[in-house]
């Protein structure tokens, strides 16, 4: 496999809390400007970096929140920008932290599941919604 044949390696979180107001659960969902579009906080591994360690970075760094890690759940396969992507996801629990909007992520949005489901923007992204519900109690 050459380097322009391997594919990306990035790992993020579905990311969850229980609602201020309420105790209900919602779903973190970041807007990536350069792309307009909604997704879970992803990102490229650092190489030689812990998948886990990567999602939790890149939580970090997309949402402005730490988070207690919980179930792993798929891992997706898809191409993107001409490359194959391979994505490491985990359920995992927002726990303190403020967002800052940044060139990257703009806007987050902590939504009900099945408005999650509904806002993010790729098809792919929609069953980890699903998982993360057989994991944690609605």
């Amino acid at each position: 496999m050459t380097g322009h044949d391997a594919p990306v390696l990035a790992a993020g979180c579905v990311l969850w809390r229980r609602s201020p107001d309420d105790g209900a659960l919602e779903i973190c969902l970041v807007h990536r400007p350069k792309y307009d579009d909604w997704s879970h906080p992803k990102g490229k591994l650092k190489r030689g970096e812990d998948p886990l360690a990567g999602a939790l970075r890149e939580v970090r760094e997309e949402t402005g929140h730490h988070c207690a890690p919980g179930p792993a759940l798929s891992e997706l396969r898809y191409v993107a920008h001409g490359r194959p992507k391979r994505v490491s996801y985990w359920a995992a629990e927002a726990t303190a932290g403020t967002f800052v909007p940044s060139d990257e992520v703009d806007r987050i949005l902590w939504l009900p599941p099945a408005t999650a489901r509904a806002r993010l923007t790729y098809p792919h992204d929609r069953p980890l919604v699903d998982q993360l519900l057989a994991v944690v109690p609605a």
